[in-house]
C-alpha cells in the first residue's frame, strides 16, 4: 500500500491537484503493480512565508 507525500507551495487550484493525484496514482500503479485503490497521496501545502531557500525566507 504505497503512500506518496507531496509538499508544495500553496496556490494550486483543486483541478490542478486532482490532475496531479490522478497522474501520480497512474504512474505509481504502473511502476509498482499496486492497485490504484491501494495508493494514497497526501498533499501538504506550504504557506509562502514558511519556506526558506538559499539562506533566506521566501515569500
Amino acid at each position: 500500500m504505497p503512500f506518496i507525500h507531496i509538499e508544495m507551495l500553496e496556490g494550486r487550484t483543486r483541478e490542478q491537484k486532482e490532475a496531479l493525484v490522478k497522474e501520480v496514482t497512474e504512474v505509481v500503479s504502473k511502476n509498482t503493480g499496486a492497485p490504484t485503490e491501494h495508493i494514497h497521496i497526501i498533499i501538504q501545502e506550504i504557506k509562502h512565508g514558511n519556506l526558506g531557500q538559499n539562506g533566506q525566507l521566501r515569500g
